[in-house]
């Protein structure tokens, strides 16, 4: 499974990068703020440092930047995403599943501009992006468990529709808004292809009290062992 970083900070990005081998990065209008960077400043700085490291192109390192949220038009939306893929060979274009999403993506798809279908809560949503070769989909998970529902069986609901139809793996799934380990291994149990969630999620998933006992544990043997 592949590990995508939630955020816009390039400091995040480069840290999950260099410590945690991240195969992603997802953005969104609120990382964007949160960055504190005008948006096409931020994307730029993102893009640079993705040239600096030489892992230019979707296929090394994607980059999913959305389009304007305020857009509903089909048109508009193609208008906005051809603007931002032409940034960088690494951005994705986020776009909402509604009605004129899913008909922007199908027709940039067709362009070569890849997509990733967001703000996925149902499978049932996430059928049709897969039908017309969205490269990514976005079920959310954090906002549904955080409603009261389970989304064990909602991921692997879409896992097994991609793959009765031959979708798996060509559009892949990325399990969206994580805030947990626990989230992270149930969508790895259900077969989703990706998570993507913040960096400090990603320090929780490595961190186990037993860990740091057992390491304690074995310093203090070291300490009181003659080491000649």
């Amino acid at each position: 499974m592949k590990y995508f970083l939630d955020s816009a900070k390039m400091d995040e990005i480069k840290e999950a990068y260099y410590t945690f081998g991240i195969d992603g990065v997802t953005t969104n209008p609120k990382h964007i703020m949160n960055s504190g960077k005008p948006f096409l400043t931020a994307i730029k700085d993102i893009a640079a440092w993705i040239k600096e490291e030489g892992i230019e192109g979707y296929e090394k390192f994607p980059v999913s930047v959305e389009i304007n949220p305020h857009i509903d038009d089909t048109d508009e939306m193609i208008k906005a995403a051809r603007e931002i893929s032409a940034i960088c060979s690494n951005f994705v274009i986020k776009i909402p599943s509604t009605e004129a999403g899913v008909a922007a993506a199908r027709k940039l798809e067709k362009e070569g501009i890849r997509t990733n279908l967001t703000l996925v809560f149902s499978a049932a949503q996430a059928i049709l992006p897969a039908k017309n070769g969205s490269l990514f989909v976005s079920p959310f998970i954090g906002w549904k468990e955080t409603n009261g529902e389970d989304c064990r069986q909602y991921i692997k609901d879409i896992v097994d529709i991609y793959r009765n139809y031959g979708y798996y793996g060509k559009t892949q799934i990325i399990c969206a808004a994580i805030r947990t380990p626990k989230q992270i291994v149930d969508c790895a149990v259900a077969g989703a292809d990706i998570v993507t969630a913040g960096l400090s999620v990603y320090k929780d998933s490595i961190a186990h009290p037993f860990t740091r006992q057992g390491m304690e544990t074995f310093q203090n043997a070291w300490d009181n062992t003659a080491k000649e």
